[in-house]
């Protein structure tokens, strides 16, 4: 089915539960509606009438009455019905990933007949599925949140007979001339003449000590969009100069007292786009911090304090709260071992961008077409190729063009 059902959820959890952030940052990149509750440390009362003595929190209590303790998104999955074994061995295209690259390969493909397997380890959106407000993308003159574009995506996607295989992972890939398979991490095992690979970018890291303890307990990466509510009367900091991060702090200045962004750089003005660096200066309880960055973290069980330099001189500040957007790197450790070319920072390089030494292994007469990579067949689209522009509406553009590109290469046979 096209249009999910949202049953009603309430998530109660302690506060500063990395599990919990786990499941309110899935459920709000899957733009599925939930309540949340926090409850001290070893409560034995009830909530909504279901006792929680001895219940593993975070408990997530589906329609008043079941009950999931603990639960990971996949089992959250599982229990919603969107965890699904692929109807097919064999497609006409397979696509790894669902953002906005992947979900508009997967619309095209569809509608035009193509049979189509859409698989994503993670929430439907990729990176774009975190962000609060996409004010520039065509045909939303008041905006619209990542995820309710990613879910209008994947509806349109599903309706013109696309299939989505969700929370599964590829463990091995092999990439050949019109014969392309896929094992996924349950054993399933996929064929197609041919795939678009959009598995997107993952957010950078500040590469500080403790970094790791502090995720989900007061340190995110991205706008963190279902943390928002928490921040409420509070000093928050967001790092990063581009439109990430500008989202990011206009969001939370809706909730938060303060919100400090931190610029690496001398300005906003040569990372962030102009209407949004403009509405960040404007915005009375924002304040930018430029030449400066994050050099430290401590705190206990928590993130409480993070220590910044600027142009030499440090300074402790107080923070409970700090958002991390400062771009990505690609997902492209699939390409081991599959014959497809990386660049020098590891995106996936396609026609033009190809060297003449990746074009060595070229074995058809034609060049590769302007997505594909150095194997006849597999295109790569969106922020995951080589020299893309990290933009929503190029990564759409992308996988479109991708299936003109991949339908050309079927008819080749």
């Amino acid at each position: 089915m096209s249009e999910r059902i949202a049953p009603r959820l309430h998530l109660v959890d302690v506060a500063d539960s990395r599990d919990g952030f786990t499941l309110r940052d899935y459920l709000t990149r899957s733009a599925i509606p939930f309540a949340f509750s926090t409850v001290p440390p070893g409560f034995a009362g009830a909530v909504d009438g279901i006792p929680l003595r001895d219940r593993r929190l975070p408990v997530l209590i589906v329609d008043d009455e079941v009950v999931l303790e603990d639960p990971t998104p996949t089992e959250v999955a599982m229990q919603l019905g969107w965890v699904m074994p692929p109807r097919r061995r064999t497609y006409d295209l397979l696509i790894f990933g669902a953002g906005p690259a992947g979900l508009s390969a997967a619309v095209y493909a569809a509608s035009e007949g193509l049979s189509v397997a859409v698989i994503e380890r993670d929430a439907v959106g990729g990176q774009a599925g975190s962000s609060s407000l996409i004010e520039n993308y065509l045909g939303f003159p008041h905006g619209i949140s990542g995820a309710e574009l990613a879910d209008h995506a994947r509806q349109q996607a599903v309706r013109f007979g696309a299939e989505f295989i969700l929370l599964r992972e590829g463990v091995d890939r092999t990439f050949r001339d019109h014969d392309v398979r896929a094992v996924l991490a349950d054993g399933s095992r996929l064929t197609a003449g041919a795939a678009v690979c959009a598995t997107g970018i993952r957010w950078r890291r500040l590469g500080l000590e403790r970094e790791t303890d502090f995720f989900g307990a007061g340190l995110y990466y991205g706008a963190g969009t279902s943390e928002a509510p928490a921040c409420t009367d509070q000093d928050v900091y967001v790092v990063g100069g581009a439109n990430s991060a500008g989202q990011a702090a206009m969001n939370l200045a809706a909730y938060a007292q303060r919100v400090t962004l931190i610029v690496r750089g001398p300005s906003l003005s040569s990372t962030m786009s102009s209407y949004l660096s403009t509405r960040v200066l404007a915005q009375p309880n924002v304040r930018v911090l430029t030449d400066t960055r994050v050099v430290g973290l401590d705190g206990d069980a928590r993130l409480r304090r993070i220590v910044l330099d600027r142009r030499g001189t440090r300074t402790t500040r107080d923070a409970e709260h700090l958002f991390v957007c400062i771009g990505g790197d690609p997902n492209t450790r699939w390409a081991a071992h599959t014959g497809v070319h990386l660049d020098a920072r590891g995106f996936v390089a396609t026609g033009p961008d190809l060297t003449p030494e990746q074009r060595t292994t070229w074995p058809l007469e034609r060049d590769p077409f302007f997505l594909e990579t150095s194997v006849p067949g597999i295109f790569a689209a969106g922020d995951v190729r080589s020299n893309s522009i990290k933009r929503v509406a190029s990564a759409v553009g992308e996988g479109a063009m991708a299936v003109t590109l991949a339908h050309r290469y079927l008819s080749e046979v």
